[in-house]
């Protein structure tokens, strides 16, 4: 069983610039950075390698030991596991601003620790500033590496002092002693018909390959119990919980294990119109989500049981399809709801196209959350699977022997031959005589055929009706309508 990568949490007062180092080392733009104080809340892990060594950046939210509200509170536990959790630990420091006594708190807890730590003295933007870092010697953690997060200065002589500590080189920094208990965390249509995905042979290929975990994506409007359900699944608060909306800004990815699958559960902030967040933390934090839902296999929409089905969840539900990602409706917050779920399933599959299943649950009492992960792993599976040509085909030409394609200006419409050119989501290549003889209401009744003979209700369904050319052979097995 492979080993995961040496884990580097990046924990610091808040403001330092943690977020912007951890996007500069990780060589992306993943976390959340606003010049807003208090930005990033949850732990966030990030992949990065240098010179051949992987490993994983967790960022935390601003540690203030001084700040005694529930929110810093939750944050200063999230920070305490990163660094319970870690292989090694760099204390971010700005240095502009100077050596300030949350600095020094935080210096104090890290020196008891058994983790080796760096003091990274950030915001030193011109060369001629490195002096700044010499006042941070007084925090007793060793020689401090003067950086750019914004620039990149520098950043390559703290990644390489990273590495050469996480590969068991001889740390530059101080090993710092004490007690710290480590824990084991966590297609545009063309003129042709399409040519299919050859489809696999039973018992064919090299060897199993590993089955890649199943993205299960988390998503809904503000304060629907997103976060609530995500620690649920859990058994534990791996993600900070709120009453005030608006507490989660970046896509947290948790890994978990069910009857043998992996899954990775992505937290995400709430969702709102882009018109209201513009130039806002909430805006970019949005984006993000997005994003996420477009990585995703199944999208887990969280509704708000005590408010029924709203048309912004229904937007959010929208915005999942769009994404090519299947769909899973959640009803949270049962326990305290009066919504009939027959009325909320109706209205649902009345407005959304792929029909997604519903589920009532409470992130509280955990009812029904079990069957939430076994609905996202059912889901993907069907959003992976293939239909056989053959079989594709007698249901095209049952389909249009019950229900024919109207005509128009005496033309109808014929269709020729089916195949499923692609999953992840299913897509279909249809080959007809003419493709504006098509009407929107019959391209619907298809859709919907394809999903109850198929059992896609959920899953986003792509067809490609494909002019037939005159030039291509006949093929064997074409559905034809007299």
């Amino acid at each position: 069983m492979s080993h995961r990568p040496p884990q580097i949490a990046i924990v610091g007062f808040p403001n330092v610039g943690k977020s912007t180092l951890v996007n500069r080392l990780a060589g992306g733009r993943e976390a959340v950075v606003h010049r807003e104080a208090g930005v990033t809340r949850d732990r966030k892990v990030l992949e990065g390698e240098w010179n051949g060594v992987r490993f994983q950046l967790i960022d935390t939210g601003g540690v203030d030991l001084a700040a005694d509200d529930s929110l810093a509170q939750a944050v200063q536990r999230q920070a305490t596991e990163a660094i319970a959790t870690a292989d090694l630990v760099t204390l971010v420091v700005d240095a502009r601003a100077g050596l300030r006594a949350g600095d020094t708190e935080l210096a104090d807890i890290l020196r008891r620790a058994a983790t080796p730590t760096v003091v990274v003295a950030n915001k030193i933007d011109e060369p001629g500033d490195a002096y700044l870092a010499a006042e941070f010697h007084a925090l007793g953690l060793g020689e401090p590496v003067p950086v750019s997060a914004a620039h990149g200065h520098g950043t390559g002589d703290l990644l390489d002092q990273i590495t050469t500590m996480v590969k068991g080189g001889a740390p530059t920094g101080r090993a710092v002693q004490g007690g710290v208990v480590r824990a084991s965390d966590e297609v545009a249509v063309e003129a042709e018909m399409p040519a299919a995905t050859p489809e696999p042979e039973p018992g064919g290929g090299g060897g199993e390959a590993e089955q890649p975990p199943v993205y299960v994506c988390v998503i809904g409007r503000p304060n629907v119990g997103k976060s609530s359900l995500v620690n649920a699944f859990l058994g534990s608060e791996r993600v900070i919980v709120s009453e005030r909306a608006g507490t989660t800004r970046d896509a947290i990815d948790t890994e978990l294990e069910l009857a043998g699958r992996r899954l990775v559960l992505v937290d995400t902030a709430g969702l709102r119109r882009r018109t209201k967040v513009a130039g806002t933390v909430a805006y970019y934090a949005q984006l993000r989500s997005e994003r996420a839902a477009s990585r995703a296999d199944v999208a887990l929409v969280v509704c708000d049981a005590s408010e029924g089905v709203t048309s912004e969840d229904l937007r959010v539900a929208e915005l999942a399809m769009k994404s090519g990602c299947a769909t899973l409706v959640a009803l949270n917050k049962w326990d305290i709801g009066e919504t009939d779920l027959d009325d909320a399933t109706a209205r649902l599959e009345k407005r959304l196209r792929q029909r997604p299943p519903v589920i009532a649950c409470s992130a509280l009492t955990r009812r029904g959350v079990p069957r939430l992960l076994e609905g996202a792993v059912q889901l993907a599976d069907k959003r992976a699977s293939r239909v056989g040509t053959s079989e594709l085909n007698r249901f095209i030409g049952d389909l249009v022997a019950s229900r024919p394609p109207p005509s128009k200006a005496n033309r109808r419409l014929r269709v020729y031959y089916a195949a499923q050119v692609d999953r992840r989501p299913p897509r279909f290549a249809i080959q007809v005589n003419d493709r504006r003889l098509i009407s929107r209401e019959w391209a619907f009744h298809l859709e919907n055929r394809l999903r109850e003979a198929y059992g896609l209700e959920g899953v986003p369904i792509v067809i490609d009706f494909v002019p037939h050319s005159r030039r291509a052979r006949p093929r064997s097995g074409l559905v034809t309508k007299r």
